[in-house]
């Protein structure tokens, strides 16, 4: 029988600051159930669980999940947040309300790592009075994270109207040639409007913590 052991990495914030996080998917319920037990502990060293499915969640011991701050959408679970202050804050600005489960992803992970955020949702350049109306607010935020599928034309639109650091997040999101995010992440990376940068497909997890380090190493 195979042993699963999970080696945690607990000097990974003092290393990168940004701390090490429980990928639940294609992990057992042993396990995930195990650390979130772990991590409920008044001691324990606060913990983000991502892609941690409600269908799991919900099967956990009552006296464990009890414990935990869930959200369906995003497939976030957290027992407490992270004990440090940022003056800067995010914009995290999505295409439509299907890239929700994306782009909530990216905001409660910023909400984890008590990094302030606004979420402007439904803000796709099909409807471009959409995202004029809130370009104005969206620029009191210091990080801009776009989330985007079908050809992802947000990115490249706000790297137009914005002096803020952009980063891209392409979602799996669209019908046919779209092919599960990889249309609009091209579309991203060979954006002509400079000052965007890209991460992987549907990785809200990873924008926010491009935006957590940017804005740490200007001590934000």
């Amino acid at each position: 029988m195979t042993e699963n052991r999970v080696l945690f990495d607990y000097d990974r914030a003092a290393r990168t600051s940004v701390p090490e996080a429980v990928f639940c998917q294609s992990k057992s319920r042993e396990v995930i159930y195990s650390l979130m037990e772990e991590f409920s502990q008044a001691d324990a060293p606060a913990i983000l669980f991502t892609r941690l499915s409600e269908e799991v969640f919900s099967s956990c011991p009552a006296e464990v999940s009890r414990h935990y701050s869930f959200d369906s959408l995003a497939r976030i679970a957290f027992c407490k947040k992270l004990d440090q202050e940022h003056q800067g804050s995010v914009a995290v600005v999505s295409a439509g309300t299907a890239d929700g489960f994306v782009t909530w992803e990216a905001a409660r992970t910023l909400e984890f790592m008590n990094i302030p955020f606004q979420v402007f949702e439904d803000c796709g350049v099909a409807g471009l009075w959409r995202l004029e109306s809130k370009i104005e607010e969206i620029n009191r935020h210091r990080i801009i994270i776009a989330v985007a599928g079908m050809e992802a034309a947000l990115g490249s639109v706000l790297a137009g109207l914005t002096s803020r650091p952009i980063i891209g997040v392409p979602t799996s999101v669209g019908y046919g040639v779209c092919d599960g995010g990889k249309t609009a992440l091209n579309s991203l990376l060979a954006c002509c409007s400079p000052g965007l940068s890209v991460v992987n497909i549907d990785n809200g997890f990873g924008a926010a913590c491009t935006a957590a380090k940017t804005l740490s190493s200007f001590g934000c």
